[in-house]
């Protein structure tokens, strides 16, 4: 927990710093799961307004719950979507996964959306509440905007063929493998094939420097993931809640012949509802 007055660390520095970074992505709206992603210890949460509601004005909600909880949030916006863009930074995105990234130009592309010049094109306002409503100076919210994380989504057998030039653009934080898409591109291969082109770009990634981001369907992945040196670990929120529901839905579930110590109440009496 940071201290009163003491600058929050944002998930750039903490990369920076060799942290391990662990969030959910959400693609579904519902500020409770921000709260909650927060209340857990996560360090950020990824909202998709790609294959998401993309309505600024429940996300505008979404970050300042996830503000008030000490939670960082990413947005994924679709292809090709600088308005978007420009709209989740004003409202105080952390930084911007931008998916569909094929080639080096597209890399610039992304990044240039994501800052202020010199780095990028990003038009420039202080009065939204990224800038606190235009009561910190120029200079001060320049500052800050260059903490901003670039994150780009390699989903084509096209990109990791250009994995090297993406990752080394300059600006680029982060490289995160699609593997869904990248399937489909390949026309759905053999698993091992997929995995040895998520390989293929993850290597380009951490040969530059830059972050691996991985979406993992739990626990085990997660940990597996981190093995293979990925530093941001993304849980894939729908997955871990239907698998949980299907687990608890599954025969067997309440089955259990004897109740387990935790069952009673206090002091032995009937357990209270919650």
């Amino acid at each position: 927990m940071t201290g009163a007055g003491t600058p929050r660390r944002g998930l750039k520095r903490r990369l920076a710093d060799g942290e391990v970074l662990r969030g959910a992505l959400l693609r579904m709206p519902s500020e409770t799961l921000v709260e909650m992603a927060g209340v857990a210890g996560l360090d950020y949460v990824v909202i998709d307004c790609e294959h998401g509601p993309a309505d600024t004005v429940p996300l505008q909600r979404h970050l300042t719950a996830a503000a008030a909880h000490g939670v960082d949030v990413l947005v994924r916006v679709g292809s090709d979507e600088p308005a978007l863009v420009l709209r989740c930074l004003d409202l105080g995105a952390a930084g911007i996964v931008h998916p569909h990234v094929d080639s080096r130009a597209d890399a610039l592309r992304a990044v240039a959306a994501s800052h202020y010049p010199p780095w990028g094109g990003r038009g420039f306002a202080t009065y939204g509440r990224a800038g606190r409503f235009g009561t910190v100076s120029a200079a001060d919210h320049v500052a800050a905007s260059r903490e901003t994380l670039v994150v780009v989504m390699v989903e084509t057998r096209r990109a990791v063929e250009d994995a090297d030039a993406i990752a080394a653009t300059e600006g680029v934080d982060a490289v995160l493998v699609g593997p869904a898409d990248l399937a489909a591109d390949c026309g759905f291969p053999e698993p091992g094939a997929v995995d040895r082109l998520v390989a293929r770009a993850h290597g380009a990634a951490r040969a530059e420097d830059r972050a691996v981001m991985a979406i993992v369907p739990g626990v085990e992945a997660g940990r597996a993931a981190e093995a293979r040196g990925a530093r941001l670990i993304l849980f894939n929120t729908a997955q871990v809640l239907m698998d949980t529901f299907r687990a608890l839905a599954a025969p067997g579930t309440t089955d259990t012949p004897d109740a387990p110590p935790d069952a009673a109440g206090p002091a032995g009496g009937p357990r209270l509802p919650s």
